[in-house]
């Protein structure tokens, strides 16, 4: 999907936890922004070719500023560290219009935030939204540590603190969270929004699942692929439609990284199968979908593939490239 590029300043940079760094980014031209709703993200095109997806961490009706955190990443191939080392207050960055993948579901009477770590971001966002407009909630927030916990004074001292819980992994005498027990009263009316590393989110997911949730009230966003493994396969082929050129796709190599190989230019941005950026249809053949982008439905008909991680079950792929 192309969007417009808008060139924006860093006009404040904090740390908000061990780790976690805070960019306020105003554009360059002093005009508004393009107005967003909670849930939404904004890519950012780095200098070095890198280009990454940050939450919106507030909205704001002026539209005057986004609000991103960034999570330095111990194994970063060069965006995150790339963020927390080299970019500082007063340096440029070209970013796209808000994308929304996440939205909130307005008709829902009660809303469940659960999120872990960085994944609190876009959950800001949608507790400050639904407060706004004196919405029923409860947020519920984990984090190995209390000073790896970005905006915990913030919510500490926000007008919705009474709904807000925390909890720390390395805190002996604090309740775990029970996520059994949170969700055991589904309800066609309450809508549970997750945000955090996969492991936690497949838990609540799970967890709804066994409490007889509705999956169209269950949602979630994923900021990263740990299970992801584009290699282990067989060798496979992948045809352009446009051209008939064949081009054949290495046991440990990506899709991607043959297409560029042989001169091929394909968008990536996570490489982790989790933003969808690197979409490209499928005109014949059976993919192995190894992504966290699209969902059950769409792997089933197998019209799309990540390039970025996932591989073929069949021979030949053709892709309408």
């Amino acid at each position: 999907m192309n969007t417009k590029e808008i060139l924006v300043e860093v006009v404040n940079k904090k740390i908000l936890a061990e780790g976690i760094a805070q960019y306020d980014l105003m554009p360059v031209e002093r005009n508004s922004l393009p107005m967003c709703s909670a849930g939404a993200h904004i890519d950012v095109y780095l200098p070095n070719g890198i280009i990454r997806q940050y939450s919106l961490c507030e909205i704001r009706p002026e539209a005057d500023k986004y609000v991103i955190a960034v999570l330095l990443d111990p194994k970063s191939r060069g965006g995150s560290r790339w963020m927390h080392e080299e970019l500082s207050i007063g340096a440029q960055l070209r970013i796209s219009e808000p994308k929304n993948l996440f939205p909130l579901n307005m008709n829902a009477k009660k809303f469940i935030f659960l999120a872990g770590g960085i994944g609190i971001t876009p959950i800001l966002a949608m507790a400050y939204a639904v407060e706004s407009i004196g919405g029923v909630f409860e947020l519920h927030y984990c984090a190995r540590s209390k000073k790896k916990m970005a905006f915990h004074d913030r919510i500490a001292q926000s007008a919705f603190k009474g709904k807000a819980h925390f909890y720390w992994d390395d805190e002996k005498n604090t309740r775990a969270l029970q996520l059994n027990e949170l969700l055991s009263h589904p309800s066609p009316d309450v809508h549970l929004y997750v945000c955090g590393p996969k492991g936690f989110i497949d838990a609540a997911v799970l967890a709804a699942a066994e409490m007889k949730w509705s999956k169209k009230n269950v949602h979630f966003e994923h900021f990263s692929n740990a299970a992801v493994n584009s290699e282990n396969g067989g060798v496979f082929s992948v045809r352009l439609a446009s051209s008939g050129k064949c081009i054949s796709v290495g046991s440990k190599e990506t899709i991607a990284a043959a297409l560029r190989r042989e001169g091929v230019t394909v968008p990536l941005s996570c490489e982790q199968g989790v933003c969808g950026t690197c979409l490209i249809p499928v005109i014949s053949g059976v993919p192995d979908h190894r992504d966290l982008y699209l969902s059950d439905n769409e792997k089933a008909r197998n019209d799309k593939i990540t390039v970025c991680c996932s591989r073929s079950l069949s021979a030949e792929l053709v892709l309408d490239l």
